[in-house]
């Protein structure tokens, strides 16, 4: 089975990337810029503009993939509210053209959405009515809605606040960037009163794999099965690496004045996904144990 991903180069399509090798399937990584993956048997990098349309058909037509995963996107909310034609662009247009290309096939084509599809009073269901509270999360659900309407067999995954291992050359995760502050003594400020349902990006990867291999379609919530605000988040990373709490100060996000609205309660329920892919996510102690493993 020959898998395309996407966005290769992020913290989610590196990990996904090195997983799915590890699990012994070809693996032709596209993404943006020179490789930062690792040299692998069986995993194939192509430095890739994805806006190019003709570029995405030669490397479909080299390729011939049964699957594509697309993880790429512009994710960064405010951002995405600054730059809103590069943000449709990347998140809505980009995913046109690889439905386009995948048509020629066909594949399962597989894509990463977020739970910013949805606004408050989370956690949701799968089949809650979406709700949007910014920019990116209505051009994530513009995309979804480009996939539903496609012929292929599709399945859209949504994870939430993903966190992991760190790997050379990547930027880190939010755990990581609170072990780094605590290790050098200083104050962070960090919120209480939003509440997420983290993902660990290996039980992402899991799933995702699980997917593929069954050819599961339709819609599922991939995330934790804590419900936790970042402050509880930032608690947990100090008890597990024993590092100073006491230099953990809980604020609300009135402290930090954003550009757009994110939801204070959100995070998914992830009942389907235990019921049909026999997903069981780590709690977030044990996935924030496993992160700082030595490997």
């Amino acid at each position: 089975m020959k898998i395309l991903v996407t966005g290769a180069n992020g913290f989610t399509g590196m990990h996904l990337c090195i997983n799915l090798v590890n699990k012994g399937f070809d693996v032709f990584a596209l993404g943006r810029g020179d490789r930062k993956l690792p040299i692998l048997d069986g995993l194939f990098y192509y430095s890739v503009e994805l806006t190019s349309v003709r570029t995405l058909l030669k490397i479909f037509d080299q390729v011939s993939p049964d699957v594509v995963i697309h993880t790429a996107a512009m994710s960064k909310p405010d951002i995405c509210d600054l730059n809103r034609e590069d943000c449709l662009l990347n998140n809505v247009e980009v995913t046109r053209y690889l439905l386009e290309a995948s048509r020629h096939f066909p594949v399962h084509f597989i894509y990463l959405s977020t739970d910013f599809i949805f606004g408050e009073n989370g956690p949701h269901k799968e089949e809650d009515t979406p709700g949007p509270l910014n920019f990116y999360g209505e051009s994530k659900l513009q995309a979804e809605k480009l996939i539903l309407q496609t012929e292929l067999t599709t399945t859209i995954i949504r994870p939430v606040f993903i966190y992991g291992p760190v790997i050379p050359q990547i930027r880190p995760s939010f755990i990581q960037w609170v072990q780094q502050k605590l290790l050098k003594g200083e104050q962070i400020k960090v919120v209480t009163d939003q509440l997420r349902t983290p993902t660990y990006v290996m039980d992402l990867c899991d799933a995702i794999a699980t997917i593929l291999i069954f050819q599961k379609i339709g819609i599922y919530h991939i995330a934790g099965k804590d419900i936790l605000s970042p402050y509880e988040m930032a608690i947990t990373v100090a008890k597990v690496l024993d590092l100073d709490a006491e230099l953990i100060k809980p604020v609300t996000s009135e402290t930090f004045p954003e550009p757009v609205r994110r939801a204070k309660k959100s995070g998914l329920y992830i009942d389907k996904a235990i019921r049909e892919l026999n997903y069981t996510p780590h709690s977030f102690e044990d996935a924030v144990k496993l992160s700082f493993l030595k490997r």
